[in-house]
C-alpha cells in the first residue's frame, strides 16, 4: 500500500469514531424508555408528538401536545425546564434529535419512547 493510502485510512477511521463517539454523547443523560416505563405518569409529565399535524391528528397518546420537529427549534423554548419532557415520533429517531435540543437548552429530564408511536399499544386519542 502506498503512503497516500494509508493516510487515508487513517483519516477515514479517526472520522468514523469521531462520528460514533458524537452519537453516543448526544444521547448521554436521555432516558430511551419502553412503553411500559413511558406510559407510568403520563399525567405529571410534559407529552410532546413530534410528528406533523395530520398524524397527530389521526392519533396521538392521551394528553400529548403536538410540536411537529419542523418548528421544534423554536417551540423548544417554552417547555419548562422543571418538569420532564417525554418525546416521541414515528419510529423513534426524530425524537432523539429533539433531545439533543432540550440538553443544549439546559433540560435535564429527557424521556424517549423506545420505537416511537408505531409500536405502541396503550389509549390513543384521534380527531379523526
Amino acid at each position: 500500500m502506498s503512503t497516500t493510502t494509508i493516510v487515508l485510512l487513517v483519516i477515514l477511521a479517526l472520522i468514523i469514531v469521531f462520528m460514533i463517539v458524537n452519537a453516543l454523547l448526544s444521547v448521554k443523560g436521555v432516558n430511551i424508555v419502553d412503553e411500559e416505563e413511558f406510559s407510568k405518569d403520563l399525567r405529571r409529565v410534559q407529552l410532546v408528538d413530534l410528528r406533523e399535524k395530520e398524524p397527530y391528528k389521526y392519533g396521538h397518546i392521551l394528553g400529548a401536545r403536538n410540536i411537529p420537529m419542523t418548528v421544534f427549534n423554536q417551540r423548544a423554548k417554552a417547555l419548562r425546564k422543571d418538569q420532564p419532557v417525554y418525546l416521541y415520533d414515528q419510529n423513534g429517531r426524530t425524537a432523539l434529535r429533539a433531545a439533543r435540543i432540550l440538553k443544549k437548552l439546559g433540560h435535564t429530564d429527557i424521556y424517549v419512547l423506545k420505537r416511537g408511536i408505531s409500536k405502541w399499544t396503550g389509549k390513543i386519542n384521534s380527531k379523526n
